[in-house]
């Protein structure tokens, strides 16, 4: 079942939202009043507090009356809006763009771009802009106690809402670029566990197929012995005799379905538990690439000095089975694959005689999505880097180190994935 993209869901977490703002408006309340009050500062106290007063109400809006557990990017985009306007309002009655509050004005348009699509993040940074620059010309003057204004200079004046512009500017970029990769990278996640999940249903069915052709053996044998007898007895009685022979050719039918359906019919039922080494991992997984490929794989398991048994994982065949299937799809001729352990580590080195990385992504490699922008990269074999990511998580999820970088030997790309042993045997 196709499920729609990660990296296309835009949206707010509700209650982390409102959590947020009533935050935001307890700060509110408490800096308006304290300076009011405290601090003898004169403004119009009860318009102030009136504003504040909409946004509590904005917020027990999303509390009662909004269902959702996720806000959507409109919704999102609207709540966001009236939280710009409102802090808008309040500095404007609190000294304008001289109120050193007026940084918060950057934070609901930053919070769109890590999270809304980017016409929802434009228009509120546009309307971000434009509040400042209001701000800046029109506002309610905040006086100190006994009437007095306070003066700035001019360069320091427009200095401050030039360097609140550049911030938001920045600050957005920003946030827009992590929260793509944010979505990607859980994208690839979500991917990655749908192909553990297939692989753990595959070698599922496979051991529930292997045990039900041999739960079956004894019956169908039973069954077959039966049947022949039966055709001794009734061989003369041409009408029964047909479909007794019909029956026996059944019976073998049946025996040679159940065979096939068997992982292996020589081995026992935990054939799929057993446990192996790494270079009979690699092995394994070689030899089932020698069936389907037309490349010469060599292998080199001459430094193998310290080979010792672990729990067969599909996740670790997984992710070496994806590396191994790279070296085969980019190389030109030959693989090379050798596993070298001692005392201390174990590691498995994959190299091809292709082209290798490109130079343009090779400081990427292992993050999810990437191509490379090189006139000469071959876009027939070239991919998204989705396979390498799969790949080095799994693996990495089972304490192993992965490098991906191109050769120092040979020509092609080379991948070395390593333990350490005491590692190893912990999994």
């Amino acid at each position: 079942m196709e499920t729609f993209p990660v990296s296309k869901i835009y949206s707010l977490n509700k209650s982390t939202y409102i959590n947020l703002r009533w935050i935001g408006i307890i700060g509110q309340f408490l800096t308006i009043n304290i300076v009011y009050f405290i601090f003898k500062f004169e403004f119009n106290i009860y318009l102030t507090n009136s504003i504040i007063f909409i946004g509590i109400l904005t917020n027990l809006i999303l509390v009662y009356f909004y269902q959702k557990n996720i806000l959507s990017n409109r919704a999102s985009f609207i709540f966001l809006l009236i939280d710009i306007l409102q802090l808008s309002s309040l500095i404007f009655l609190t000294g304008g763009i001289l109120n050193p509050f007026a940084i918060f004005l950057i934070i609901p348009s930053v919070f769109s771009s890590s999270n809304l699509e980017i016409r929802a993040s434009l228009a509120l940074i546009c309307l971000t802009i434009l509040s400042i620059l209001l701000l800046t010309f029109y506002h309610k003057e905040l006086n100190y106690p006994g009437t007095n204004k306070i003066l700035v200079n001019n360069f320091y004046y427009y200095a401050i809402p030039t360097s609140l512009i550049i911030a938001l500017i920045f600050l957005n970029y920003f946030a827009a670029t992590f929260g793509r990769e944010s979505r990607l990278r859980k994208e690839a996640l979500d991917k990655l566990e749908q192909v553990i999940a297939k692989e753990h249903e595959l070698v599922s069915l496979g051991g529930q197929a292997a045990a039900a052709a041999h739960s079956l053996n004894t019956p169908l044998s039973t069954i077959k012995v039966i049947s022949q007898d039966m055709y001794k007895q009734f061989k003369d009685q041409k009408d029964i005799k047909k479909d007794i022979e019909l029956l026996v050719s059944q019976v073998d039918r049946c025996g040679q379905i159940l065979k096939k359906l068997s992982l292996n019919p020589s081995q026992d039922d935990d054939f799929i538990n057993q446990e192996l080494s790494i270079s009979e991992y690699v092995s394994e997984i070689i030899k089932s690439f020698k069936e389907i490929s037309d490349k010469k794989f060599i292998i080199n398991l001459s430094q193998d000095a310290n080979s010792f048994k672990i729990s067969k994982i599909i996740e670790i065949i997984y992710g070496i089975r994806n590396f191994v299937g790279n070296a085969n799809k980019f190389s030109n001729n030959k693989i090379y694959v050798s596993v070298k352990s001692n005392n201390e580590i174990t590691e498995i080195s994959i190299e091809d005689d292709g082209e290798g990385y490109p130079k343009d992504i090779l400081s990427k490699i292992g993050e999810p999505y990437i191509k490379s922008s090189s006139k000469n990269n071959n876009n027939a074999k070239s991919g998204l880097g989705l396979g390498i990511f799969i790949g080095k998580t799994l693996l990495e999820r089972n304490k192993a180190k992965v490098i991906c970088r191109n050769s120092k030997t040979r020509p092609g790309a080379e991948v070395i994935i390593s333990w350490e042993n005491t590692s190893l045997k912990e999994i």
